[in-house]
Parts: C-alpha cells; sequence; structure tokens
C-alpha cells in the first residue's frame, strides 16, 4: 500500500536535488565543481539522481512501515480457547496499561486495545469480563484511563494560572500549555474507552460494579473538568452563569490576547493549525463521550435533574475536580442533558 506515495515522494525529493545540483555546476567558482566536461558533470548528476531515488524510496519506505507498526492495532489478551481466556482474560491488558513505560509504544497499542475493545461487538467475551463481580479489574481500567486525563487538565490548569501578559511569561505558558497536549491521543482514548464503558454498563453490567465502585461519577466529573479546562484555553467562561442565560447564543470567545474574559484566559492561539487545531478536536472529543453517557443514562438524569442531586450521582461531593469547581461542572452536566452543550 506505501509502495506508490512512497515512489511519489522519492521521485519529488530527487527532483528537487537534481535541478539543485545542475544549477550549482553553472553557479560554483571553478574550484568548487567536478572536474571533466560539461557531458562528464551531467552523466554524474543523473548518476547521483538516480542514487538519490533508490536511498529516498528506501527512507520513505521504512518510514511507511514504522507508521503501520506505529498504528497496528495489538490484542493484550489470551486465546479465546484457552484456560487464561476462561479463569483471567484481562490480566494481559492490565499489566500493560499500568507497568509499560509511559509514553511507550506498548502503552499506546494497549490503549488502542482497550478503546476498540470498548466500542466494538468483535470481542464481546472481554468486555465482559471487565463487568466482574468483584469490581475490582472495571476500578482498575477505569484509574488507568482516568491517569492521563487527570495529567492532562493538571497540566492545563498549571499553564492557565498566574497568567501574565508580559511576553516571555507569555510564550513561557504557551508552551507549557502545547506540552499538555503531547499525549492528546492517549486522552482520546480514554475519553472514548471510558464513556463507551459507562454507557454499555446500562445494560451489561450485570452487577452494578460501575455504579457502585463510584467510577461512573468519576468518570463524569473528570471528563467534564476536562472539557471545562480546554474550553479555558479557548477563551471561553468557567465561572457559574445565570441560568437565563446558559446555551449557544451566551457564549463568549476571547481572542488570542493578553486580555481576560472572567475568571478565564485565552491562550490558544486562533489561528488554524497547531494549538488551535488540537484544542478544538480535544473538546469535540470530550463532549461526544460526554453525550454517549447522557444518552445512556438520560432517563434517569432527568428524573434527578436537581442540582443537589446530580452533584450526589454524576459528580461527586467529596470529590474535588482538577479543573473548575462542583458548580460550573453540574451546570455543564445540565446543559448535556438539555443537548445544548456546543
Amino acid at each position: 500500500m506505501g509502495l506508490l506515495p512512497s515512489g511519489k515522494r522519492a521521485l519529488k525529493v530527487s527532483l528537487q536535488a537534481f535541478f539543485l545540483s545542475f544549477i550549482l555546476i553553472f553557479v560554483l567558482p571553478q574550484q568548487f565543481r567536478i572536474k571533466g566536461s560539461i557531458g562528464s558533470q551531467i552523466s554524474t548528476q543523473i548518476g547521483i539522481f538516480i542514487m538519490g531515488i533508490a536511498v529516498s524510496f528506501c527512507w520513505e519506505l521504512s518510514h511507511h512501515f514504522v507508521q503501520v507498526v506505529h498504528t497496528r492495532r495489538c490484542s493484550f489478551a489470551p486465546p479465546q480457547s484457552t484456560a487464561a481466556a476462561e479463569t483471567n482474560p484481562t490480566e494481559y491488558i492490565l499489566e500493560a496499561l499500568e507497568l509499560s513505560d509511559p509514553r511507550s509504544l506498548m502503552q499506546y497499542l494497549a490503549y488502542q486495545d482497550l478503546c476498540a475493545v470498548s466500542e466494538c461487538n468483535l470481542e464481546p467475551w472481554r468486555r465482559g469480563a471487565f463487568f466482574e463481580e468483584s469490581g475490582e479489574t472495571y476500578k482498575r481500567i477505569v484509574t488507568a484511563c482516568l491517569k492521563p486525563l487527570e495529567e492532562f487538565t493538571s497540566k492545563i490548569a498549571e499553564a492557565l494560572e498566574g497568567f501574565s501578559s508580559e511576553k516571555p511569561e507569555l510564550l513561557s505558558q504557551q508552551f507549557k500549555l502545547a506540552s499538555a497536549f503531547n499525549d492528546s491521543q492517549i486522552c482520546t482514548w480514554c475519553a472514548r474507552t471510558l464513556a463507551s464503558l459507562t454507557a454499555r454498563s446500562r445494560q451489561e453490567d450485570r452487577y452494578g460494579v460501575a455504579q457502585l465502585t463510584g467510577c461512573n461519577a468519576a468518570v463524569m466529573s473528570t471528563l467534564l473538568s476536562a472539557l471545562v479546562a480546554v474550553e479555558a484555553c479557548l477563551g471561553k467562561k468557567t465561572n457559574p452563569q445565570p441560568t437565563h442565560s446558559l446555551g449557544p447564543a451566551s457564549i463568549k470567545w476571547a481572542n488570542f490576547s493578553t486580555g481576560r474574559k472572567g475568571n478565564v484566559t485565552a491562550i490558544a492561539s486562533t489561528q488554524r493549525g497547531g494549538l488551535h487545531t488540537k484544542a478544538y478536536s480535544m473538546a469535540d472529543v470530550l463532549r461526544t463521550s460526554i453525550y454517549q453517557m447522557v444518552s445512556a443514562f438520560e432517563d434517569d438524569m432527568r428524573a434527578n435533574a436537581k442540582a443537589s442531586s446530580l452533584e450526589k450521582n454524576w459528580i461527586g461531593e467529596g470529590r474535588k475536580p482538577v479543573f473548575g469547581s462542583h458548580a460550573v461542572l453540574v451546570q455543564k452536566l445540565s446543559l448535556f442533558i438539555e443537548y445544548r452543550a456546543v
């Protein structure tokens, strides 16, 4: 699959190098030119051009192979017909999530596999094992997914704290903010995994471990907190708003400047690409994940739509949000329940 694109890129790079070197024959002083006639110099350039194509093609093909290795899904589970699949089918993936080095290829592949199992029905027996009776497996999986999101939110909170309009400090804070999005792919897989498992627990959790272990509240609180933090980067207000002003029309966006909007500072660039694109992409993932959970538990949430009930059941009264306050998260959740969060 990578032969044709690799060949095109290799030819393009080699042609550019060939024309540049051909021009240098006539531009460089005599002592720096290749000895011989013009014809021999052209022959030498053609030979270099052919070798350049070969080297560039090998380089591009190797790069394609590396991309395949890094994106190929690996299954962290014993074969379905073995005894390990019957007794402890989740141990492989739990070990990969908890013991692998941070940001290693093994960790990336483990989070990708976990996301695929949570969202798809190709291996329902593996997802069913997550909801085993003791609840320990489900709690370990949720904890492994919450950790990257909490670290991501903490880094954003640290970057937004103590904002200064002075250029050197502004650049430093932008650098901190950009570093928070370095693990956005893992955070994306974690958010999708948590949302899928929480939503599927409504039908597949026979023992109610998701609710009894407090994981539902932890997941909702963490995703809402992360969303509020990302929206703060984009200049959206994070302080509680009057009830009558809630909705899409009340959003106030801040431009990339040194100004403040309420308690929020917009540090993310408003230009396309870079940090701005990553922030918007992450916000979309978090909103979609929250809406997935709200859709699964919509009846229960609407029946207990009071702020006190939402805080108790879905935010966690004794759990301090990583970013924002309980009042902000409850108000944000209310917008999702009314399908007005944008």
